[in-house]
């Protein structure tokens, strides 16, 4: 699909328009289910210009997700049957993103051009540039590598999909003229700070957009000491990626957060210190369920996020409400105790959980990978030992078959029953 083709359909379909990529009464809907880049870009091509509702979809979904994708297809199906419907039902939240919402379960956050659209607009105000190039590493059928897709076509910007494992390896593309960005997860940035090469061509961004999991101090320090223009941000699938974003400058300076709202976007709190996030990116709900009355300025996600706002009305991710451990009547953040036991430099990779437990409700366990180097526990570090007593781990378990996702995210239920099974 030439680039303009595609913007027209993004950025400028209107409710009962016909044309390219609105979808008709009879359409039947199109899964968009491709690893590679190239076949992933024609797919969504095609299935644009098929008029269809479109499913994105992971390629390494396993039966679970594959059978929640049937049901809700068909669910699709059913209603192009019933014939003609509402112009603003059979337009608006044309293209399904896959998200675990906020209960970790499959859903399927309802985009079109409008919501897709405003993110863009957002994001090159943010960043004061006209044209977006982008670098690719993160999957397309996820919506941070999706976005950066779209930032790229709906601006007239150049998007450079690369294969992770070759970036890592030492493969990297050329990044000349206007102003570069790439979108890395937390895990990237830490392997790519091993390579001094690496760091190099890191160091020629215009911004390294690095989300989808917390970053631990002494990874911050790491980037900050090589001068990297890290832009740490926050967003959702069900805000179109990046809801928030702090500058390079800010982040050379010292600053930890996740930045100012992007433009499009406000930033509020529940009394409970609930993220909420407000404006025209955001989603127009789980499919089938469809929003076409709310005014786009009006819309609204409640996340399943802990934050507070600073002085400077910059957000503060404390964690997920739902990953807090309480253990001997106290709460214990994973987060902070992954963040001590990073620092300690024996872990490839760590997560913390919390299992039940007789004495203490629940205990604190940390996991890493099997099949990688064992931490040293000789070390008082690698124990946690900077935490306070009741926060650190009371069991490190090995989990042979490692289940963090390509976007940085922990399946944390797949850890709990990795536990089980080698507790059994």
């Amino acid at each position: 699909m030439e680039r303009l083709e595609l913007a027209r359909v993004l950025a400028r379909r209107r409710p009962g328009e016909g044309g390219l990529g609105a979808t008709h009464p009879g359409s039947t809907p199109s899964i968009v289910d491709e690893r590679d880049p190239g076949r992933f870009m024609a797919s969504f091509a095609s299935a644009l210009r098929s008029g269809a509702q479109v499913f994105l979809a992971d390629p390494s979904w396993g039966p679970a997700e594959r059978t929640v994708l049937a049901e809700l297809t068909s669910v699709a199906e059913e209603q192009c049957e019933d014939g003609p419907v509402a112009s603003s039902r059979s337009d608006d939240g044309w293209l399904m993103i896959p998200s675990g919402g906020t209960s970790g379960t499959l859903k399927f956050a309802r985009h079109d051009g409008a919501t897709l659209s405003a993110a863009v607009r957002g994001f090159a105000e943010r960043f004061g540039v006209e044209r977006i190039n982008c670098v690719g590493v993160l999957p397309l059928h996820h919506v941070s590598g999706l976005m950066g897709w779209m930032r790229a076509e709906l601006t007239g910007g150049a998007f450079l999909p690369w294969d992770w494992k070759h970036l890592e390896s030492g493969s990297r593309p050329g990044t000349g003229g206007g102003p570069w960005f790439i979108s890395l997860v937390p895990t990237q940035l830490h392997r790519l700070l091993d390579s001094r090469s690496a760091v190099e061509w890191l160091r020629g961004f215009r911004a390294i957009l690095v989300g989808g999991g917390p970053v631990w101090p002494a990874l911050a320090s790491a980037a900050a000491e090589e001068g990297l223009p890290i832009s740490l941000t926050y967003g959702t699938t069900e805000t179109a990626a990046m809801a928030t974003a702090l500058s390079p400058d800010d982040f050379l300076a010292g600053g930890r957060d996740s930045g100012a709202p992007l433009p499009h976007v406000r930033i509020g709190l529940s009394p409970e210190g609930v993220i909420r996030v407000a404006g025209p990116s955001v989603f127009r709900g789980y499919f089938p369920a469809l929003d076409a009355a709310t005014p786009p300025e009006e819309r609204e996600f409640v996340t399943g996020d802990l934050g507070r706002l600073d002085d400077r009305g910059h957000l503060v991710v404390l964690g997920r409400k739902d990953a807090v451990i309480i253990t001997g009547g106290k709460k214990v953040d994973p987060r902070e105790v992954e963040a001590a036991l990073w620092a300690s430099g024996e872990f490839a990779d760590v997560a913390v959980v919390g299992i039940p437990d007789p004495e203490w409700g629940e205990a604190v366990v940390a996991c890493y990978p099997g099949d990688q180097r064992p931490p040293d526990f000789t070390l008082p570090a690698a124990r946690g030992g900077a935490l306070a007593a009741y926060k650190r781990p009371r069991r490190f378990e090995a989990i042979p078959n490692w289940p963090r996702n390509a976007q940085g995210k922990v399946n944390r239920a797949a850890l709990l029953e990795a536990i089980r099974v080698h507790r059994a």
